[in-house]
């Protein structure tokens, strides 16, 4: 029968010198600064609540993308994101300004932003609108992150009564309408 004390003395475990040791723990250290996700997405949800009336709308981003928009939004002076901090209104002022719908009847429909929380590397946005009819023929404008990133692509889905239907917007389709 093998055991582990039979594996450990006929195969004896490598000593590590200090030098070795430290080198590995440095460029294991340093390679975590430096890794950044290769794309740049956020996805949209548009959320029919029936009872409430209203659209329920969160936005996923990459928080290290947001703080990069909101820096620039906020005349170059850094931002960083942290639970509870006093961007809110920054952040409410970029959304407004990059995410927006507009009726068929060419009239900005106007929502209210909830807040934003924080999870792991990525930054939810929360808004709400109230809503009566159909988002038929309703034009959703996404230019979020799209200043900041050229390769920036935002998803948003919509989940209504009966129907479910993705927009994928990019450099090339800011502007796209719900049919």
């Amino acid at each position: 029968m093998i055991s582990l004390v039979n594996i450990i003395k006929e195969k004896p475990l490598k000593r590590f010198t200090f030098q070795g040791l430290f080198f590995l723990t440095l460029i294991v250290g340093l390679s975590s600064f430096y890794v950044k996700h290769a794309f740049h997405t956020s996805v949209t949800e548009l959320h029919y609540n029936a009872k409430a009336k209203s659209l329920e709308i969160s936005i996923r981003v990459f928080t290290d993308d947001l703080q990069t928009a909101l820096t620039k939004e906020n005349g170059n002076k850094k931002v960083v994101l942290e639970k509870n901090d006093a961007f809110d209104a920054l952040v409410q002022r970029y959304i407004s300004k990059h995410f927006v719908l507009i009726s068929p009847l060419k009239q900005r429909r106007v929502y209210s932003y909830v807040g934003k929380e924080q999870e792991n590397d990525a930054t939810w946005i929360y808004l709400e609108m109230p809503i009566k009819e159909s988002l038929k023929g309703t034009s959703i404008l996404n230019e979020v992150l799209m200043e900041a990133f050229d390769d920036q692509t935002n998803i948003v889905n919509i989940i209504y009564p009966q129907e479910k239907k993705s927009l994928l917007f990019n450099n090339h389709n800011r502007r796209l309408v719900v049919e």
